[in-house]
């Protein structure tokens, strides 16, 4: 397999430590516990990587222990990292991980807050199948944010492949009401959107997956994700709606992520949209019942 080929699924955006009990315990009571890593999109591209497509994650790291650290264990999950950069003088974000109560981000001034539009210039992104990125990323500096609305140009003008949105909103890093405008023009200009309906709700008013696509019509698919629900997806083939798969949850972090992944493996597989959700569904029930954002994987040949 040629080394140098572009992946099919190129995905964008910061990758931190993540310092999480081995348990369900709380972080004040836990004695311990695992260093890890954590990343929206480098979950997804892990997730992918391990159904059998090759994938690369692009993000800036610190030039430290941490940094080179966060790019061998993403890097041994079958994911290319040959456009990840080294920053000297700014650090890798860390994170806490508190089972069942959330997450602490350690990750002001990180060496991704500090990419930039020029930093992802000669990555390949028009050559990708699936450039995936994630509201997150704009949230994080305001380069960041210019340097989503490029990859975002970049892909739709070039038309080869199909651009990727995860609406991912993070209240701790903006509230609803400076996100929710940035992130409903950035789901409006992609061709695949993934939403939560609680997302939806907190960010526009939003009531039902109905609503949700009445206001975000410019995608081609259109992904409601309903909890434990289930998700309905909105495409050429109609609307589309897959139960959840009844699951004991540990942890809901990183679920979202690996729901995506299994959508775009699916995708990139030529599957309905009936089999894109049912994928969605089995990667986020393996998430669901871990404290780890990346259980259940395992590297596969065609993945590297």
């Amino acid at each position: 397999m040629d080394q140098n080929a572009v992946p099919a699924l190129i995905a964008l955006g910061e990758t931190m430590v993540l310092i999480t009990p081995r348990d369900a315990t709380r972080l004040a009571d836990a004695d311990d516990v695992r260093l890890s890593i954590g990343g929206a999109e480098s979950n997804v591209a892990a997730h992918v990587a391990s159904l059998g497509h090759r994938t690369a994650w692009v993000s800036a790291l610190g030039d430290d222990v941490l940094g080179r650290r966060v790019n061998r264990m993403v890097s041994d999950l079958g994911v290319d990292t040959r456009w990840v950069a080294f920053d000297p003088s700014a650090p890798t974000g860390v994170y806490f991980k508190d089972p069942g109560h959330g997450v602490h981000y350690y990750r002001a001034g990180s060496a991704a807050s500090r990419m930039t539009a020029e930093s992802v210039a000669h990555v390949p992104l028009e050559d990708a199948a699936i450039v995936h990125v994630s509201g997150i990323t704009p949230a994080l500096s305001a380069d960041c944010a210019a340097m989503i609305d490029a990859v975002i140009d970049r892909v739709t003008s070039a038309g080869t492949g199909a651009l990727s949105f995860d609406v991912n909103h993070r209240a701790a890093l903006w509230a609803a009401s400076a996100a929710a405008p940035v992130l409903l023009a950035l789901a409006n200009r992609s061709d695949i959107v993934f939403v939560g309906l609680d997302e939806a709700q907190t960010l526009w008013g939003c009531e039902t997956p109905d609503e949700v696509r009445a206001l975000i019509p410019a995608p081609a698919h259109l992904v409601v994700k309903d909890g434990d629900v289930g998700a309905t997806e909105f495409s050429a083939e109609g609307t589309v709606f897959v139960p959840a798969i009844p699951t004991e949850v540990v942890e809901a972090v990183g679920a979202g992520d690996a729901f995506a992944a299994g959508w775009l493996a699916a995708k990139l597989s030529g599957a309905t949209a009936e089999e894109r959700l049912q994928s969605g569904h089995g990667r986020a029930h393996l998430v669901l019942q871990s404290t780890d954002d990346v259980v259940g994987i395992v590297t596969t040949d065609a993945a590297r």
